[in-house]
């Protein structure tokens, strides 16, 4: 069944100095090999619809996202024969932004094999990080290595740390994701977050989010560049865009 979550984006920047915002935000949360073999008539895919979902926003941007996801895993050499979900920002208005989503890749048993988080900059780049490791769904932490550049105000240096809260199933079905980033010192330079409630997905839910954030994209993008302004009032340092890494795949440290 597929899933409509609504709860806040949080993002705190402890140094060089302190920083922070809260926005409402709403999701999907697609089963999407469920969704191959019985497709969801209230999900407005690959069409024209207020609020959508477009495979190409995805991946290599080909018709179908999860067959290059599936292909990833396989190349990868890793095993996830259940459901794979997509979290993801829908397009509203014919727009779309993902700063990150997030593909949770399930074994039959429900347990999670992999997170792969996909990670898009404002300059249309994208970055996968392949996460691994026991207890993934209920708040391990697992870190990556940061290779990708996403914002001019942190160097591509230091490390990501990940936790999920990921529980789709049950009478109280919810999700979260953590990031939290810190430098080569070992120093959290920000913390970020997107969480909420899930609900299955139906006509008066998607109604009353859209109602709520008719411009969703747009006010994405647009708060972006509104906290990049305050972040270069506050004098914090701007570093260039360095290339990007050689491969657009890299996996999670060893614990």
């Amino acid at each position: 069944m597929a899933l409509l979550g609504r709860g806040p984006v949080l993002h705190r920047r402890l140094a060089p100095c302190a920083h922070g915002f809260r926005y409402p935000a709403f999701f999907y949360l697609l089963p999407m090999r469920s969704l191959r073999r019985s497709p969801e008539p209230l999900l407005a895919r690959n069409r024209r619809a207020w609020v959508s979902f477009r495979d190409a926003d995805h991946g290599e941007g080909g018709d179908d996202a999860l067959a290059w996801a599936e292909a990833l895993l396989q190349r990868e050499g890793v095993q996830a024969d259940g459901e794979i979900w997509l979290q993801c920002f829908p397009r509203v208005a014919g727009h779309a932004f993902k700063p990150v989503s997030f593909w949770f890749c399930e074994r039959a048993d429900h347990s999670l094999a992999a997170v792969l988080a996909e990670v898009h900059n404002t300059f249309g780049e994208r970055h996968v990080y392949l996460l691994q490791g026991e207890g993934l769904a209920s708040g391990a932490e697992v870190a990556a290595r940061k290779v990708f550049h996403v914002s001019p105000f942190a160097q591509v240096e230091g490390r990501y740390r990940f936790r999920f809260h990921f529980a789709p199933r049950g009478a109280t079905p919810r999700c979260l994701a953590r990031i939290e980033l810190e430098n080569a010192a070992g120093q959290t330079l920000l913390t970020t977050s997107l969480s909420g409630q899930l609900q299955p997905l139906s006509a008066p839910a998607l109604r009353q989010a859209a109602l709520a954030q008719p411009l969703h994209a747009l006010a994405v993008v647009t708060r972006i560049h509104w906290q990049a302004l305050r972040l270069w009032a506050k004098r914090v340092p701007w570093f260039s865009k360095p290339d990007l890494p050689p491969h657009p795949i890299s996996r999670s440290l060893p614990p």
